[in-house]
């Protein structure tokens, strides 16, 4: 059965109060979580593209053990970071695109993280899910982080029907209230997890379990 919009508002609400008292507690880290400075929050997510926050995070800690500014990592060589990324997903193209992204920074930006997104999708590596995690994590704005996790499980549970991510961000932001934005990514992020597939009652099932 179809729902209309405040069907899906009151929807949501139910299952994202019931997700969140159950993951609130969680103390597990993702990898645009715990940086020190701005600018590695920025380039671990970048990294953490299709690939495992248990997997992003130690390389990300090497990285920047070896760089430990925008500056220097803008001057890094392909092959050196390439090696560092050997066992991260796209490493190719990470590699590249951190790079990239750091001199784009230190020479259009003075080395600071911007706080629009019109402005941080121009960073090369930066798309929106990136942008908004960035704006939410760093600048504390409103922002509603889409990644397969959240993408999918608002899908199973009918209250968005969309075909990508970015479908989803803009369905979402109609949906869910504005103080909701920024806690809807940690919270479907740790619940996808423990949950694969397209089940719709078994998402439910875990939200249930003690």
């Amino acid at each position: 059965m179809l729902m209309n919009l405040q069907e899906k508002r009151d929807f949501f609400l139910k299952i994202f109060k019931r997700a969140e008292k159950k993951y609130s507690k969680d103390t597990k880290r993702l990898a645009g979580e715990g940086w020190k400075e701005d600018w590695q929050t920025l380039i671990a997510t970048i990294m953490s593209a299709q690939s495992r926050d248990e997997t992003t995070i130690p390389i990300a800690e090497s990285l920047f053990g070896k760089y430990h500014s925008l500056e220097s990592l803008s001057k890094a060589k392909y092959e050196e970071v390439l090696l560092i990324f050997k066992s991260l997903n796209y490493n190719r193209t990470k590699a590249k695109n951190v790079i990239e992204a750091a001199k784009f920074m230190v020479e259009n930006f003075n080395s600071k993280v911007p706080d629009e997104i019109e402005l941080l999708v121009q960073i090369p590596g930066v798309g929106r899910k990136t942008a908004n995690l960035v704006l939410s994590e760093i600048h504390n704005k409103d922002s509603i982080t889409v990644d397969t996790h959240v993408h999918r499980i608002s899908n199973v549970l009918n209250i968005v029907k969309t075909k990508n991510p970015t479908e989803t961000e803009f369905e979402l932001m109609k949906i869910a209230p504005k103080n909701y934005w920024s806690r809807i990514n940690r919270v479907f992020v740790l619940w996808g997890k423990e949950v694969p597939g397209r089940e719709k009652k078994r998402f439910l099932e875990k939200l249930d379990e003690r």
